[in-house]
């Protein structure tokens, strides 16, 4: 005979079984999700490659074809680029896919590079581009990132250029002579898109080169700009087409830190290298500690979670980031950071480019713990003051590492925030990622993203990775990329703290949504929208 305890403890089991089966239901139903997300990129694959007449067949050849090929294998450069490698870059190991990567190029095969900020692209190019003989050109999106890059590699002693507006008269005729005689040392070219786009004399002696046989390799940074469908879509890289149609004996390499199935496609129709050598790498940092906390709507409060994060997690003066959602509010957060004591200043694309370059070199000598610069708009700038050239720098001194990225706002696509929190902990030690979250920044991010293909979607996608309390934040990454699932370890909030999670009655702010879903769109007022996000 059942006693009251009996029945008590049967009813606990029973409550208890239930939530796991709903843990099961919501697993099942966001697993349903992506697969009826996957099906449509398939079928929009499927449709794209029957539109191109390429076939499907050919396309999938050649495929399997350089999948199969053995890149790690002996070449007859080893011992050349072990050189250049070690006695140049002062590079003592190869990275991950970094000798395949190298050796297909060498051997002039066109290839596509999806790799982890921090894995060592420009490596990829840089070495090739030096062994190879003539002139390796390379087409970067950011004239802050190639004048870095071009004073870098001057440093090592190789002759790098940069042909830009900011070139002077002098640097423009000697590197035009070089690209249609051959007269002088040039070995690596930097531009921008809008070179290849806009100005049909550097086209024409682009061609005198090739013509000449000089034109050694042509390296296309940030490719996922040239896709629609990619988080950062750029007009002038549609015009990069013309290089493989131009010069089709001249390796085409194709590197970007971030691409999904569907990206990747658009990227290789785009460049017309679709029987290119694909090489991807994982999105995982097994380093890296992702963390979303929840954001107050005070302004004060948020910079006061902010510098007591930094000052207790980072007493020694580690450097980070902290991205801001505008130009104004990262000036605001930066000096407020700086009232509590944080060495801190912001960059953002107003400010001259010696104010710029003041701060850049503050923090590259560790003058500076921290910089706040706006989300999106700045992300690849300060780019620019991560890759201090860890590979090449031989004064420890001035050698940065950011050990942490704070995201005061939210990204607007899980590909954005994965780039922009990829910038922490590239010396593959311990770091963090915090995200502060709030529901009322969702409409000031989707009125940003509103124009561009997928971009609701992309938003919904970084708005669900924020809300979840249950799933790991890692494994988000591993599900977007269609990349298998990896242990997290502990390394994400949720895994390290699951027992934590807790549930919250929101059942009084129900009237408040049946009255807002019941009103007609033209009749939402911002009044409402704010009430309920905030309170639920």
């Amino acid at each position: 005979m059942e006693t009251e305890v009996d029945a008590l403890e049967e009813l606990l089991n029973i409550e208890t079984e239930i939530e796991d089966v709903q843990d099961q239901i919501k697993f099942l139903l966001e697993r349903q999700e992506k697969l009826h997300e996957r099906q449509s990129e398939l079928k929009f694959l499927l449709e794209a490659y029957k539109a191109s007449g390429t076939g499907n067949s050919a396309n999938e050849n050649a495929s399997r074809s350089s999948s199969l090929e053995d890149w790690s294998g002996s070449f007859e450069w080893d011992s050349q680029a072990d050189d250049v490698r070690l006695n140049i870059f002062g590079i003592p190991s190869y990275r991950q896919n970094q000798k395949e990567i190298i050796n297909a190029i060498m051997s002039g095969r066109d290839v596509l590079v999806i790799m982890a900020a921090g894995g060592g692209k420009s490596l990829c190019y840089q070495l090739p581009a030096i062994l190879r003989d003539g002139v390796a050109l390379v087409i970067s999106p950011l004239l802050s990132l190639i004048q870095d890059q071009v004073m870098g590699l001057t440093a090592l002693g190789i002759p790098a250029y940069m042909l830009t507006s900011t070139t002077s008269k002098e640097n423009e005729k000697f590197i035009y002579m070089a690209l249609e005689k051959g007269e002088g040392e040039l070995k690596i070219l930097y531009v921008t898109p809008e070179k290849i786009s806009k100005s049909k004399r550097f086209m024409s002696k682009l061609e005198k080169c090739h013509n000449a046989g000089r034109l050694s390799l042509i390296s296309i940074d940030e490719a996922h700009c040239c896709s629609q469908w990619g988080h950062d879509f750029r007009p002038d890289y549609k015009s990069l087409s013309i290089l493989k149609t131009q010069f089709s004996n001249v390796p085409v390499v194709a590197l970007t830190a971030t691409a999904t199935q569907k990206v990747q496609y658009d990227v290789m129709e785009m460049l017309r290298i679709p029987k290119c050598v694909k090489f991807v790498s994982t999105v995982n940092r097994p380093n890296l500690f992702y963390t979303v906390r929840s954001k107050s709507s005070i302004g004060k409060v948020v910079v006061d979670e902010i510098a007591e994060f930094i000052q207790e997690s980072y007493p020694n003066s580690e450097s980070g980031i902290v991205y801001c959602f505008s130009r104004k509010e990262c000036e605001q957060v930066a000096a407020e950071l700086r009232a509590r004591g944080i060495a801190a200043d912001y960059y953002h694309a107003d400010m001259d480019v010696n104010a710029r370059e003041k701060v850049h070199m503050r923090w590259s000598k560790n003058k500076l713990q921290v910089i706040v610069g706006t989300v999106c708009v700045i992300s690849v700038i300060i780019l620019l003051l991560v890759e201090i050239y860890i590979h090449i720098t031989f004064d420890t001194q001035y050698l940065l590492v950011v050990r942490f990225v704070i995201h005061h706002s939210l990204s607007k696509s899980m590909e954005t925030y994965y780039q922009e929190s990829g910038r922490a902990g590239r010396d593959g030690l311990p770091s963090e990622c915090v995200l502060f979250y709030r529901p009322a920044d969702v409409p000031r991010q989707s009125s940003m993203v509103f124009y561009e293909n997928s971009g609701l979607q992309n938003l919904y996608d970084i708005v669900r990775y924020c809300q979840s309390k249950r799933q790991c934040h890692r494994n988000a990454f591993f599900r977007h990329f269609a990349e298998p699932l990896q242990d997290c370890n502990g390394m994400c909030n949720n895994c390290a703290f699951f027992s934590e999670v807790r549930e919250v009655d929101v059942s009084h702010a129900v009237p408040q949504m049946i009255l807002l879903g019941t009103e007609e769109p033209s009749s939402y007022s911002s009044s409402s929208m704010h009430y309920l996000v905030i309170e639920i």
